[in-house]
């Protein structure tokens, strides 16, 4: 009598029949398998690490971003305000502009009593 390595189970389908080299083999392959995985496990570690430092640096640097803005957007306003109210206001309370006189710049050697003209 020969059996069959694989037997129907009807609720999940073909499945190996048990046997000693079989659950040998599956114990093998766990144990290789876990001993790999906690060779890298420190990096799981170390990466969730990293992970929250950057998340802390980000959240402080958000911080001061936004104080930053909250500063920048008021004096925005007192400067929209101010040019607001200088232009508000009416012409003629605004000083005139005065003409100024262009004349030769001209110096006296008050030693001599030449005159010396200046370029």
């Amino acid at each position: 009598m020969s059996e069959t390595p694989w037997r129907k189970d009807e609720s999940m389908g073909l499945q190996p029949t048990p046997s000693w080299a079989l659950y040998a083999e599956a114990a093998n392959r766990f144990r290789s398998s876990a001993e790999a995985f906690m060779e890298h496990v420190h990096l799981l570690t170390e990466a969730r690490s990293a992970y929250q430092q950057a998340v802390s640096a980000s959240t402080e640097l958000r911080g001061r971003l936004d104080a930053g803005d909250q500063t920048l957007k008021s004096i925005m306003t007192q400067l929209e305000q101010v040019v607001t109210d200088h232009l508000a206001e009416p012409v003629l309370d605004r000083k005139k502009p005065e003409l100024v006189r262009a004349e030769p710049a001209r110096g006296r050697n008050e030693v001599t009593g030449t005159g010396r003209t200046f370029p």
